[in-house]
């Protein structure tokens, strides 16, 4: 509950687990299509995944996914904690928006729209287009290490904007997210709030950013973690006045949006440390909304790693990829459609030529495992 007119309990009540029936339909179906368990590995746990987040069987293939990058300055940059300079956001989103950035290539690639939304870039506003910078709530954020990073009014007004986003892609037909941030000095603002949900240190979630910085960077990084847990730890138990203190406006919508996507039955795809950190601070707001969400990709910061350990969730790839700004959650977007794909596609057999079907497999793959063990006994 914060002090403002928005009551985040609301959202424990407001957001169901995917269907267990229909994810248990989902494979029951599964088996009837003779290929033998675990055929197709993870796959199959997506889209029974896929199936009880759409509340059907068999699923719809993904028709029309979106990713939807949140920018944002923060004034801890100031501290030399990151290889861009401070308050070089701008330059980020304009690379997305130019299509020059590698998320702006890779969505193109899988035909997949992109949508920028500017919470905090520090710069005028006149100076991004008018659909990027309309739910702008100021210009960078406060030193998350002396000051809070906004008022109790900007905060719910960036939890706010982060919500109507996802109300916004809900009402438009988009039955996918995949989500990113454009920031800079986001991962340092990320790994306090991961130490503080975690209850550990600063230099274990401590890692080297999207862009790697040399050892010196790395330590006043993890002395600017350190002051900023001292500011979080007293409010933990508000999680708005968390995000206030230390989250930022890019960090506080998209916790917004994330609860909110889950409450409209959306899934969504997570990218790194930034949104695990933000998906970390949604689960303890709601302890059902980590069903709605899969992990994109193993980004190599330790914060992230420590985030998604303790919301259990695997990422689905490790490509040591950490430029981060959506990359890897895009990276996996083809591995979720063609799960979505075969789960709604793989025509289902009759029981008996099924059971045939799937008893040859099981069988096939016992052989081989014999005849392996055989040949190393040799």
């Amino acid at each position: 509950m914060s002090d403002g007119g928005l009551n985040l309990d609301d959202f424990g009540d407001l957001i169901e687990r995917p269907s267990v029936r229909l994810r248990r339909r989902a494979e029951e179906r599964r088996t009837r299509t003779g290929l033998a368990p675990k055929a197709l590995g993870r796959l199959d746990g997506l889209g029974g995944w896929l199936a009880a987040a759409q509340g059907r069987v068999p699923v719809t293939p993904v028709a029309s996914p979106r990713a939807v990058l949140f920018a944002g300055d923060h004034g801890v940059a100031a501290l030399g904690v990151s290889a861009r300079p401070a308050g070089s956001t701008a330059g980020l989103v304009r690379r997305v928006l130019d299509g020059d950035s590698p998320a702006a290539i890779l969505a193109r690639q899988a035909g997949v729209p992109l949508r920028v939304v500017d919470l905090s870039v520090d710069c005028p506003a006149e100076e991004l287009p008018d659909e990027v910078t309309r739910h702008r709530v100021r210009r960078g954020s406060g030193r998350l290490d002396i000051e809070d990073t906004l008022t109790a009014a900007e905060a719910e007004q960036a939890f706010r904007a982060g919500m109507a986003v996802a109300d916004e892609e809900a009402d438009a037909g988009t039955d996918l997210l995949v989500l990113g941030d454009l920031s800079v000095g986001g991962t340092t603002a990320a790994g306090v709030l991961i130490a503080a949900m975690c209850g550990t240190d600063a230099s274990v979630v401590t890692g080297r950013g999207g862009v790697r910085v040399d050892d010196l960077t790395w330590m006043r990084k993890c002395a600017a973690i350190r002051d900023g847990l001292r500011r979080a730890r007293p409010v933990l138990g508000d999680q708005l006045r968390l995000l206030a203190a230390v989250g930022g406006a890019d960090l506080t919508a998209m916790t917004g949006f994330l609860l909110q996507s889950a409450v409209r039955r959306t899934p969504v795809i997570l990218d790194g440390v930034v949104s695990a950190a933000c998906a970390l601070v949604a689960q303890r707001v709601a302890f059902r909304a980590p069903d709605w969400w899969v992990a994109g990709q193993a980004s190599g910061e330790p914060g992230q790693a420590k985030a998604l350990d303790r919301m259990a969730l695997e990422p689905l790839l490790d490509h040591g990829v950490a430029v981060g700004e959506g990359t890897g959650a895009l990276l996996a977007l083809p591995l979720v459609r063609a799960a979505g794909a075969l789960a709604a596609e793989l025509p289902e057999l009759p029981d008996d030529e099924a059971a045939d079907e799937a008893g040859d497999a099981l069988g096939e793959a016992h052989e081989a495992a014999r005849s392996t063990t055989a040949a190393e006994a040799t």
